[in-house]
């Protein structure tokens, strides 16, 4: 080889070495428990055994210089088949799973049962990768949104861990192979980074998702969260970091310390314009100028329990996409906001992504 070209794909292997961490990553086996979250409390503990699984930190470039100093590096629960390490030359479709507001991935897949659950699927011939990454902040969560202050959380996800796990693992590295899956905030994540990126997923599944709908404000809840403290909201309620949470996504101000945000309030009264950036952001509202990207996906699915206030915004999504002659399966079934979910995962999801994607 000549030395000249030698020595510049050296230098260029160390930039990029340079450019990208290298992290210590567990082997395959038995997953940390999660620690225990306030107001959602320990994780729940495994019911049997379950597929390898395997904690791994990866580098969200999508992620650098968010204003808000949430973490870069994250820890993302990658669950194997149980024929993995036993098929060195196979390699597997993978399933994206999305966790809800105010917990991490880790807790998700410990409340979700995913192990337990790949283990009882691998039996029935449903082998996946599952890879449920951690998108906690600040404010509880990051709507999966691209925001200068947050970060770019919908690359993150569609390519900085895709990317990762296409490079670490053995995947069936195509659209058709990859899909995409959610819960609540995760739900709402799924029909958005799938409009925004349909190109990396064949089909998507969004469950019991929230924030369909424009959000709303009145003079006194806008009054009271401009009256904020970055503490108060950091340590407030479910709501309060919700509402914050969905500020820093969807209404984010450079200039605007110390929430780098324009709040919903001007003058005393409701600030419309913040109201129609957050607006923008309504999967219901975005669906008719994604028409392309939704028909191009092999299956969509949604769902949403009986008992379950946002199954309101759930049937109108259905009903977006049916007047646009978009294919969708939705389901309304017996049960709240959580009850069902673990179980669903098992008897509904699993089985529609072995339906859809290419397992081979």
């Amino acid at each position: 080889m000549n030395r000249r070209l030698a020595a510049a794909l050296t230098g260029l292997a160390l930039l990029s070495l340079a450019a990208a961490p290298a992290f210590a990553q567990s082997a395959p086996g038995a997953l940390p428990t999660p620690a225990p979250i306030p107001g959602f409390g320990p994780a729940p503990k495994p019911t049997g055994p379950g597929a390898p699984g395997q904690l791994v930190k990866v580098h969200g470039k999508s992620l650098e210089g968010n204003l808000e100093g949430d973490a870069v590096d994250r820890d993302v629960v990658v669950v194997l088949p149980p024929s993995y390490a036993k098929s060195p030359h196979r390699r597997y479709p993978v399933l994206y799973f999305l966790h809800g507001f105010g917990i991490t991935g880790g807790w998700f897949s410990a409340f979700m049962h995913v192990p337990e659950t790949m283990l009882a699927a691998s039996n029935k011939g449903e082998e996946f990768i599952i890879v449920l990454p951690d998108t906690d902040t600040k404010f509880g969560g990051s709507m999966y949104s691209n925001s200068p202050t947050i970060g770019d959380f919908e690359s993150f996800i569609a390519n900085d861990v895709v990317s990762y796990v296409d490079s670490h693992y053995r995947t069936l590295a195509r659209r058709s192979s990859r899909g995409l899956v959610g819960h609540s905030m995760g739900g709402y994540g799924t029909w958005r980074i799938a409009m925004d990126h349909p190109e990396k997923w064949g089909a998507i599944y969004a469950m019991s998702a929230c924030c369909m709908s424009a959000r709303k404000e009145t003079v006194d809840s806008a009054t009271k969260m401009s009256q904020l403290t970055v503490d108060q909201a950091a340590n407030g309620n479910f709501g309060i970091k919700a509402g914050v949470a969905s500020l820093v996504a969807w209404s984010p101000n450079p200039k605007n310390p110390p929430f780098y945000a324009d709040m919903p309030l001007k003058d005393g009264a409701v600030d419309q314009s913040v109201l129609d950036r957050w607006a923008a952001n309504s999967p219901i509202v975005l669906a008719s100028s994604h028409v392309p990207q939704l028909k191009s996906f092999v299956a969509i699915a949604s769902d949403g329990g009986d008992k379950d206030g946002l199954t309101k915004d759930a049937t109108v999504m259905h009903e977006q996409l049916d007047r646009f002659g978009i294919q969708n399966s939705f389901e309304v079934y017996d049960g709240n906001h959580t009850n069902h979910i673990a179980e669903r995962f098992e008897t509904k999801v699993l089985p529609f992504f072995t339906a859809h994607l290419q397992m081979k």
